[in-house]
């Protein structure tokens, strides 16, 4: 039987040339938002990919002139992406590697399905499924729930929650994720590590994902009672890395954008069905064709679990009426 990453490898595709779209979003007084899109043109058709890239600058010189134009397949095209840089400096981030790596994959992703006349979900032989999403917020999920109680939230811990605030979220029932972020370093999200308040946490959400934890400094022990709701994030950028970890993980946040190339990905959505991880998709806030890809990832391999991937709508602003609600219906058309 073939592998995942088989099916889709020999795909082919043709390029005539590439061109780009900068997109910006003012988040606050001290961050805006900025993902360029790749657009690759082959024909009468175009394969969209978004590079979610986090420091503006880097998006400033994104590469214009690399060799992409014929016909390839899939797999040789990826082999072809490897040998280039598409970077004309280092970026500020290591990971920002992989996020353009994705930016030029899912786009000739997007193409050769297109230029096929097939969807991703008839390309790996699977349906697409609706979408059951998550809003990814803070702790006031008030004003969402006033507008629709069945709403479920992911939420970023802060190191001031107490019993009350806890007491109060976990009352409501729709909290499905909980994330720790506890392998970022120097951002404006990361939560430095506290046993204390990760055993809280553990103690006042007894059925809830825990994401991207601490594992050492006595957090581990914190989180006795909860290892088959822990699950990974910012550490997994190919299977690999998820059996390098201290323990074996019973949940991955899946964000394409993290691995790089359609291969890493495939590889380790197999491996977690082979192993019995349970899969959600995640989202690294796109503006444009990115948010519509981790929705279909969703669609196709993890569509009942609380993916982070709602409507960009939950993104452009506070609660308000009008929000698309889960789950979404599944998609349709060519491409991905």
């Amino acid at each position: 039987m073939p592998s995942l990453w088989d099916t889709l490898a020999g795909l082919r595709v043709r390029i005539d040339d590439y061109s780009t779209v900068r997109r910006e979003q003012a988040v606050s007084s001290s961050f805006t938002r900025v993902t360029t899109t790749d657009v690759l043109h082959g024909g009468e058709e175009a394969g969209h990919g978004e590079d979610v890239t986090y420091t503006p600058e880097d998006h400033a010189r994104f590469p214009e002139n690399e060799q992409l134009a014929g016909a390839w397949s899939l797999d040789r095209l990826s082999r072809h992406l490897e040998g280039l840089t598409l970077w004309a400096d280092e970026p500020k981030m290591e990971a920002s590697g992989d996020y353009r790596r994705w930016a030029f994959e899912s786009a000739a992703l997007d193409l050769a399905l297109r230029q096929s006349g097939t969807s991703l979900a008839d390309a790996v032989g699977r349906p697409y499924s609706p979408v059951r999403f998550v809003a990814s917020t803070r702790s006031q999920i008030e004003p969402y729930l006033e507008l629709n109680p069945d709403l479920e939230f992911k939420l970023d811990v802060d190191a001031d929650w107490d019993s009350a605030l806890m007491e109060r979220l976990a009352a409501t029932d729709r909290i499905r994720v909980l994330d720790f972020k506890a392998y970022y370093r120097g951002t404006t999200v990361d939560l430095a590590p506290d046993p204390q308040l990760y055993r809280a946490v553990v103690e006042a959400f007894p059925d809830v994902v825990i994401e991207d934890a601490w594992l050492e400094d006595g957090c581990r022990e914190a989180l006795a009672g909860a290892e088959e709701r822990l699950s990974f994030d910012a550490p997994i950028h190919s299977w690999h890395d998820a059996e390098k970890l201290p323990l074996a993980p019973r949940w991955l946040n899946i964000k394409p954008s993290r691995f790089g190339t359609v291969r890493k990905l495939a590889e380790c959505i197999e491996a977690c069905e082979e192993h019995g991880i349970r899969m959600y998709g995640g989202g690294q806030f796109e503006l444009g064709p990115g948010r519509r890809q981790i929705q279909r990832l969703a669609s196709v391999f993890y569509a009942d679990a609380p993916n982070d991937v709602a409507p960009s709508e939950y993104n452009d602003g506070p609660a308000r009426e009008g929000l698309p609600p889960s789950p979404l219906p599944p998609p349709d058309g060519v491409g991905f």
